[in-house]
């Protein structure tokens, strides 16, 4: 009896490891196959990008890889050897799956390629994020299958006479394996003694339940891919769908297409992230996506992708440049009316550019931001069409940099700067705080130009240093004209600018000029710009000490800051990055770090703000963690200097 049971149960878990191992095979199988394809989709686009590259702006090519592809790792090298990018996102989740694949003797390496000319070897890892979530659940998956559907009816089985468990065990065996392997509308044909009538009418309901279940799997597995390929704040596809889509429609040749392609940038994200807080940048994020979706609803075939976090991609199939044209009017008129009731200086700016099947995706996507350069330079929420077949040349793409550097240079020589204040609300009587002071630029036609989008084409054009001078001198002005000298302001410099030996000079000149004023002002430096060059960092530092001044590291906690650079630069003031604020009243590990932080802070004498606050709850709890002072849209805006 003993020896028959036991040989039962040893079918059975055969039955299920091979059920198991079926299951494995088809699932690493699979992953591997999705893992090939993507790779050779960022290596294609890649190798397209790396060849059409030439000169020493190696930004651009990042800023052109990144767009299209995102990768998971990037490292480029130069043909000396020397490392000119390298970035690593690598998430638990990919690293979980990397883990279980090279259990089963899969791995993933870096992939090297090398640029026409020899020049640059770029090796990339390629974003399986989405992958890597459907794989790990199903692996799991795999793994309980065996035991919800193969070892549970094993357990309703009777074990009545010795005589009969042999035939018993065959017969219950075979029918587990029609149960497995039968398709789900067809009831397996399962044939047991009448002795064991009630157990053949079991074998059915665990057949009913496996199909059922089988189907609900097979349902949620279809809907984990959909979320996957679905942005959770706008509902539209991401970019991992885009470029799914382009490669297997519009890069096909078989089948000829054109249309217009369109990217709409929301430049005030950032802004609003900043002043207002997260959740009106998601409210103001979704609001640009309804009226993009409003703006195409009578086009036929059009598709709307979310491709980051402030770009939404266009294609509208078989229109004429005509049409594209009123279609950037329409969307320009739909955004002028929502940036009236919001309040806001500009909404987004849109570049347009015509396509034809067989175009290389990162041309497209270069084209078409150069488009959004162009648009940004003339009026508020404006577009621009590149009205070509899409092969434009070096010398169009950079069109963009050059009405970009004819409008900074016109602000420049003509002061179109307008300064505005934010307060930093101290926490309490004994607290030193000061205002914030923020820039508005204006173009030739006094129209408002995207502060976000201006300071980045300074930086890029090589203008930063000359913009914070203009900034600098004009805020030193308008404190003296003004007669605010009892007054704290503060005061923004890039990150170039504080390595700068040059502009060093100067401004330690320009403060010894007005001393009065010197002592009441606070410069503020992004953590990132201060570990850029820890020597120069210090020297900027103690410059600023010796002429009364200070200093402020702001959006700390973003970096790797170690507590070594916090001893060691010691600045002033750290102001905490707005998002270790949202929802800090329901965050205990926010609140955790900004206690650690501020009380870390407090030993060695430094004042800690928190910035993007939104609530009164958040503000509350941030006072409770004895935070120096608070700033953010629900404090104040910001107001005329």
């Amino acid at each position: 009896m003993m020896k028959n049971l036991r040989v039962f149960w040893f079918i059975q878990l055969c039955g299920a490891l091979v059920l198991l191992l079926v299951s494995m095979i088809t699932l690493l199988q699979s992953a591997q196959r999705n893992t090939d394809n993507i790779t050779l989709l960022h290596q294609q686009v890649i190798k397209q990008l790396s060849n059409q590259f030439s000169g020493d702006d190696y930004k651009m090519l990042v800023q052109q890889i990144r767009n299209s592809l995102n990768p998971q790792q990037l490292q480029i090298k130069t043909a000396d050897g020397k490392i000119v990018h390298e970035h690593n996102t690598a998430t638990a989740v990919s690293s979980g799956a990397e883990q279980i694949l090279r259990l089963f003797g899969f791995t993933r390496e870096n992939n090297p390629l090398q640029s026409a000319d020899g020049q640059l070897t770029i090796s990339f890892k390629a974003n399986l994020d989405d992958v890597d979530a459907q794989f790990v659940t199903q692996f799991w998956l795999a793994l309980l299958l065996p035991l919800l559907f193969v070892i549970m009816p094993l357990l309703i089985v009777p074990v009545r006479q010795q005589a009969q468990q042999k035939t018993l065990s065959r017969q219950i065996a075979n029918a587990l394996d029609q149960i497995v392997s039968s398709d789900s509308k067809q009831q397996p044909d399962i044939q047991l003694p009448d002795a064991f009538e009630q157990t053949r009418l079991t074998l059915l309901k665990v057949a009913d339940f496996h199909h059922k279940r089988q189907a609900e799997l097979l349902k949620s597995a279809q809907q984990m891919t959909d979320d996957a390929a679905k942005d959770t704040v706008t509902g539209l596809p991401n970019r991992n769908r885009f470029v799914q889509f382009y490669e297997e429609t519009l890069r096909d040749t078989k089948h000829v297409d054109f249309g217009i392609f369109a990217i709409t940038r929301c430049t005030e994200l950032q802004n609003i992230n900043q002043s207002r807080g997260y959740h009106e940048g998601d409210k103001y994020v979704i609001q640009v996506s309804e009226l993009i979706q409003r703006a195409v609803a009578g086009y036929r075939d059009f598709k709307i992708f979310r491709l980051n976090s402030s770009d939404f991609g266009i294609i509208l199939p078989r229109i004429t440049a005509k049409e594209a044209e009123n279609f950037g009017s329409q969307l320009q008129s739909r955004l002028s009316e929502y940036q009236k009731l919001a309040e806001l200086d500009s909404v987004a700016y849109t570049g347009m550019v015509n396509y034809a099947s067989g175009k290389v995706l990162g041309e497209l996507l270069a084209i078409a931001d150069t488009a959004i350069s162009l648009a940004q330079t003339r009026q508020s929420n404006g577009w621009h069409l590149v009205k070509d077949d899409g092969s434009v040349d070096q010398t169009a793409l950079g069109f963009g940099n050059q009405n970009w550097r004819h409008v900074i240079e016109d602000v420049l020589e003509n002061n179109k700067i307008h300064l505005l204040v934010q307060l930093i609300q101290p926490a309490s009587r004994s607290a030193k705080t000061y205002s914030e002071v923020l820039v508005r630029f204006y173009s030739e036609e006094d129209q408002l130009l995207p502060t976000a989008s201006f300071l980045a084409m300074a930086e890029k054009l090589d203008k930063i240093i000359e913009v914070d001078r203009l900034i600098v001198e004009t805020a030193l002005s308008s404190i003296k004209n003004k007669n605010l000298q009892d007054q704290y302001f503060g005061l923004n410099l890039s990150s170039r600018c504080i390595h700068d030996d040059h502009f060093l000079i100067w401004l330690e000149r320009r403060l010894l000029k007005d001393a009065a004023i010197a002592s009441k002002l606070v410069f503020e430096v992004s953590e990132y710009g201060m570990q850029q060059n820890l020597k120069t960092s210090k020297r900027f530092i103690d410059m600023l000490h010796r002429n009364g001044a200070r200093l402020t590291v702001e959006k700390f906690g973003t970096g790797m800051t170690s507590f070594k650079f916090f001893r060691d630069i010691k600045p002033d003031f750290i102001k905490m990055d707005g998002s270790y604020t949202r929802h800090i009243d329901d965050d205990k590990n926010n609140q955790y770090f900004i206690r650690l932080m501020v009380d870390l802070a407090h030993r060695i004498g430094v004042g800690v703000f928190a910035e993007s606050v939104e609530t009164q709850e958040e503000k509350q709890m941030l006072e409770s963690l004895f935070i120096d002072g608070t700033q953010g849209y629900y404090i104040g805006k910001p107001q005329p200097i």
